[in-house]
């Protein structure tokens, strides 16, 4: 498609364009019913049976085991701020936050309104370019949970090797990067990821949740805010947002028809060197702002020499069809948000123009 352009957004970010096309398609009539998914009642066995199969992809894809379940939520990753404490920072416990970035901040802050939080390390001090060590971490004496952010979509640092805490509770927002690499998720109590980054649209949050965890969670909150509420009613306790769903399930078919998760991590690997290989070899022209052994395969930050060569910059990728490069304000320059839906080509054509910007101005 000609006026198609390599969309480099953070989120909402691109989609594979198959999946729009087959949205496109079904869009009149959903598997020939005679009406669209966005009409269609959550409580329809088509519907039912699209969502089942959902979950079963999802689970498929991460290896989980099999008391994990998979829930479809509304609010984003910032009600999961909430939800985290509200059902399981109960009374006597502590929870124990690890601040990589803006949005393990904003998890931490939310926690501390419902109960006792610990910050058990943070890296603010270096401006959220690295990520710390094991032995950096100090937990609580009685922690309930430690929740980490497995990718920070605005400082461009992912964990390459996750920290391990026995007997303790991992919460993880995997908002930026989920799917993109195989991981052990018996690691895990609880995983959560807005969907508009790497697996669909604005509208859905995935959780997968170890069922055991609701054990001791806490029912003395609303039924709507309750995990066990939305496990046992298979997230259809309310309306589901059923249309982001669909999505979602067409975008786990595309993941399992391109080989899967390992496919997508030597997928990724590779696009993001195309821009690394730049930056590194540009004589201080690009500044990565992560640490080199942090380094984000999904989100790809840098700056420039100043800031009329950033305007510039930016100008001449649109002309390019490289568009949303603008980094966040927290670090500045740019950023190239590179999820498994960015085609190689997309990063290939990036890295050949910072290198002819390079020469040009350098």
């Amino acid at each position: 498609m000609s006026d198609r352009v390599y969309n480099f957004s953070p989120g909402p970010a691109t989609l594979p364009l198959e999946v729009l096309q087959e949205l496109q398609k079904d869009l009149l009539s959903f598997q020939g019913t005679g009406i669209s998914i966005l009409e269609m009642s959550h409580r329809g066995k088509e519907y039912e049976a699209m969502q089942n199969e959902t979950e079963a992809l999802f689970k498929e894809l991460l290896n989980a085991p099999d008391n994990y379940r998979v829930l479809f939520m509304g609010g984003g990753a910032s009600t999961q701020f909430a939800l985290v404490p509200m059902n399981f920072l109960t009374e006597g416990k502590e929870a124990d936050y690890v601040v990589t970035g803006a949005f393990a901040k904003k998890a931490y802050e939310e926690a501390s309104v419902i109960g006792k939080v610990n910050v058990a390390v943070s890296t603010k001090d270096s401006n959220f370019s690295r990520l710390p060590k094991q032995e950096e971490i100090k937990l609580s004496s009685n922690p309930a949970y430690v929740h980490l952010t497995s990718n920070n979509t605005i400082y461009g640092t992912q964990w390459p090797v996750f920290p391990e805490f026995k007997g303790v509770p991992v919460v993880a927002d995997m908002s930026s990067d989920i799917m993109c690499r195989p991981i052990d998720v018996s690691k895990f109590g609880l995983i959560y990821a807005g969907a508009q980054k790497n697996l669909g649209p604005a509208g859905v949050t995935v959780v997968l949740i170890n069922t055991d965890l609701l054990e001791q969670a806490n029912t003395k909150i609303p039924a709507i805010f309750q995990y066990k509420t939305f496990v046992e009613n298979s997230s259809l306790y309310n309306t589901p947002p059923s249309f982001a769903v669909y999505t979602v399930n067409l975008v786990l078919k595309w993941i399992k028809n391109n080989g899967g998760l390992a496919a997508m991590e030597t997928r990724n690997i590779k696009k993001a060197q195309y821009i690394y290989d730049v930056i590194d070899s540009s004589n201080g022209f690009y500044k990565g702002h992560a640490e080199k052994e942090c380094r984000s395969t999904m989100n790809v930050t840098f700056t420039l020499p100043n800031e009329d060569l950033e305007k510039a910059f930016i100008a001449e990728a649109k002309q390019h069809k490289l568009v949303n490069l603008k980094g966040h304000r927290s670090v500045g320059g740019m950023r190239a948000s590179i999820y498994n839906a960015m085609p190689e080509e997309g990063c290939k054509i990036l890295a050949e123009f910072m290198k002819e910007f390079a020469r040009k101005n350098g």
